[in-house]
């Protein structure tokens, strides 16, 4: 059975941190996906940027963009997330998805205004493949299905975790698995 984990934490708590670091810790892994990052104009957050693991970079939401939709101050632009986001999940949803990793940052409210995103993280999570993904405390519909689901397990992202947790995790996604037997809680 995949891995699959919701890294949750309340804003600030260093979940995207965490999220880098962990892509970091995995170098022999196949892992794709997306992190997003605060754009600070003068010290103030102005807005957020969207780069995949492989480097493709974008805005995905800012106080200058007219939206729709509008998160907030922030106008969002959906195509930055069916340019970057989408392709960035996508390949490991279809074809040889065993063994891949795919990194998510977030489940998010300027994520999750994009529909196809949504559908693209349901399919991820119905696929063969190991999923770890950021999500903030707030209450969601998307979200807190998610959290409910009993093959994902949720795991509490804090200042006094923060450090050692993507090294927990990396080792944890690099264990070898065979098919039919219990994951290895060691």
């Amino acid at each position: 059975m995949p891995t699959r984990i919701l890294l949750e934490g309340r804003p600030g708590a260093g979940k995207t941190t965490a999220l880098r670091r962990l892509a970091a810790l995995l170098p022999t892994q196949v892992a794709t996906g997306f992190t997003t990052e605060e754009i600070r104009q003068s010290g103030a957050r102005v807005g957020f940027a969207l780069e995949t693991l492989a480097g493709r970079r974008g805005v995905l939401a800012h106080v200058d963009l007219p939206g729709p939709p509008r998160v907030g101050k922030y106008g969002v632009d959906l195509g930055v997330m069916e340019r970057l986001a989408l392709p960035s999940l996508r390949p490991t949803a279809t074809e040889e998805a065993t063994g891949r990793l795919v990194l998510i940052d977030e489940l998010g409210r300027m994520e999750l205004a994009c529909t196809a995103f949504r559908h693209a993280v349901d399919a991820l999570f119905a696929a063969e493949v190991d999923v770890v993904a950021t999500v903030h405390t707030h209450r969601d519909p998307f979200t807190d299905a998610l959290k409910r689901r009993t093959d994902i397990e949720v795991v509490q992202l804090t200042p006094a975790n923060r450090d050692v947790l993507p090294g927990e995790l990396a080792a944890r996604l690099q264990q070898p698995r065979t098919h039919g037997s219990p994951p290895s809680h060691g």
